[in-house]
């Protein structure tokens, strides 16, 4: 995109509002499954309610990315939310701990998509000296579902009913395809789709030139996957009505950092951001390791969300500075394959240390800050490398 154009437009607000509504669809339902799954006799396989999710997500990466750089964005996130539509009509019929697990694994498939596309486009759309900047606004309306859409979930599922949530969900993530329609693709020259499309070689899994995000990337959101698993069954224990209160505080805290953030790192570069980042994790996860109370829960979520509204755009903006404009695509997917990797693996371990037992939720948490320390050490000696005075955007736009 040429640095003269318009930097927001209305495709790019359509975009927002789009994801607004698909990360909310998904979000909303996360407080209330662990319960939900304890109710079908499956309390001991809480871990597994983000990590399936985040597995099927992980594996159609490679497939969201090769078909954003072939067949286009908007048919990408189409197929993405679509799917997510679905699902939401069949938890309620699901009866078994089985069925519930299978459905986890084929609803993660639908943000192995969205989301891929989503990214791709915004970098399609905006200049690249305002792209972290535009990473991090299109990143507040994301979050925005993140917030909203837990503690909108629990409040249904306590007025009304699960089954009713889940309908909901269904509802808002229609409304995020029906938001797409007459938007332009950005892609100059789509294919039309062929099963060729869905061969995967090994060359076209990973991009290459998006492995530093992607180390970053797993080591921080580790802790995420933590969070996700544990914090719902931490609210109870804390006296907590609402599960999703702890969601709404740390993304809201998020959404206040996100843009200046972004445009920090288009300034003065990515990995100084990313470090910082790093440093607010390992602070927001020992202070909700040690909280007494609600009140301190709430201190560590602010402090979480902080590092969340840092990391997340500035990671994506430096894998996009890194890539070639062929290959957005699959830089993209591969960032994000090592985050439902970090997330995964967090909800594992987690699960597994945790066991349903009060006592072990300080030793859970606290194995998040292990993982961010290796992060702030490979940022500190990317840094001490880093030719004095040059930045990632500058060198990339050097190139082109």
């Amino acid at each position: 995109m040429d640095k003269g154009q318009k930097t927001y437009t209305v495709q790019f607000w359509l975009l927002c509002f789009s994801s607004y509504l698909f990360f909310a669809s998904f979000n909303m339902i996360i407080p209330e499954l662990p319960d939900y799954l304890t109710s079908l006799g499956g309390e001991d396989y809480k871990g597994f309610i983000i990590s399936l999710f985040t597995l099927t997500a992980g594996l159609s990466r490679p497939f969201s990315g090769k078909l954003t750089d072939n067949v286009g964005r908007i048919p990408v996130m189409v197929l993405g939310a679509g799917v997510c539509f679905v699902i939401g009509f069949l938890y309620p019929v699901i009866s078994s701990v089985a069925g519930f697990l299978l459905l986890r694994l084929f609803h993660g498939f639908s943000t192995g998509f969205k989301p891929t596309g989503t990214v791709a486009y915004v970098a399609d759309i905006v200049p690249v000296n305002r792209r972290g900047e535009a990473m991090g606004i299109s990143g507040v309306f994301g979050t925005m579902g993140m917030a909203s859409g837990p503690a909108i979930g629990s409040e249904i599922a306590l007025r009304y009913s699960l089954d009713f949530m889940f309908y909901a969900s269904s509802a808002l993530a229609i409304l995020s395809v029906l938001i797409l329609i007459g938007m332009k693709e950005t892609l100059p020259h789509p294919q039309k789709f062929n099963l060729s499309h869905l061969k995967i070689g090994r060359d076209e899994v990973f991009d290459r030139s998006a492995i530093p995000p992607s180390i970053v990337m797993f080591l921080t959101v580790f802790s995420f996957g933590i969070v996700l698993t544990i914090i719902p069954d931490f609210s109870v224990y804390l006296g907590l009505k609402n599960k999703g209160s702890f969601f709404t505080v740390f993304t809201i805290a998020s959404l206040m950092v996100r843009v200046v953030a972004g445009r920090i790192s288009d300034k003065h570069g990515r990995e100084q951001v990313l470090l910082a980042a790093a440093c607010m994790y390992a602070i927001g996860m020992t202070t909700i390791a040690l909280a007494p109370s609600p009140l301190v829960l709430f201190a560590g979520a602010v402090i979480y969300g902080v590092a969340v509204g840092m990391n997340s755009p500035t990671l994506f903006a430096w894998a996009t500075d890194l890539s070639e404009a062929k290959n957005r695509g699959k830089a993209l997917a591969t960032v994000f394959i090592a985050l439902e990797a970090g997330i995964m693996m967090g909800a594992l371990l987690s699960g597994w240390i945790y066991a349903n037992d009060p006592a072990n939720f300080s030793i859970t948490f606290m194995s998040g800050p292990i993982l961010v320390l290796f992060a702030v050490l490979y940022l500190i000696l990317r840094i001490r490398r880093k030719p004095s005075g040059s930045t990632t955007t500058q060198l990339r736009s050097s190139e082109n």
